[in-house]
């Protein structure tokens, strides 16, 4: 069973819904604007970069585990206004993930949390193949381990 692993942003059409909205339209769907006033600590889920200062990301909560199981979940996310998916290399994290302190959550077929453990970002990679030789984990999800909130998935490669 390979262990090697591919991180996966989410997609840029994941804001789509919010653009052109006015600061009215999106409260009442409990999203806002925000402008960056430091670095780290807005870390954008399609870029998988934290936001620069003075950069808008939009603040907006995401069904990030859209699945048909007790362990289906929804959260606060922030994406930069301009940014455009990831791509990361192979068996590799996103610097982003690098200082924070981790949640990462592992999922099976049923999508059911089979494993949970939290890992200093820099050390995640080895956790996340260690996690991978496990047969009934299918996928993962990185979250950060304080807020709770949700980065980005993690699949076989």
């Amino acid at each position: 069973m390979s262990a090697d692993f591919q991180v996966v942003s989410l997609n840029e059409t994941a804001i789509h819904r919010y653009r052109g909205l006015s600061d009215q339209a999106l409260q009442a769907l409990n999203a806002r604007w925000l402008t960056v006033d430091k670095n780290p600590g807005y870390p954008c889920r399609v870029s998988l970069q934290d936001a620069a200062v003075g950069e808008r990301v939009l603040a907006f909560s995401y069904a990030h585990h859209n699945v048909s199981s007790a362990y289906a979940a929804t959260g606060p996310i922030f994406i930069r206004e301009f940014a455009h998916a990831a791509h990361c290399e192979k068996n590799t994290l996103p610097k982003m993930l690098d200082h924070r302190l981790l949640s990462v959550r592992g999922y099976n077929a049923e999508c059911n949390m089979v494993v949970a453990e939290v890992v200093e970002g820099k050390r995640a990679p080895s956790l996340i193949r260690q996690i991978f030789q496990n047969s009934s984990v299918e996928y993962l999800h990185i979250h950060n381990a304080g807020p709770g909130c949700f980065n980005c998935s993690v699949i076989r490669s």
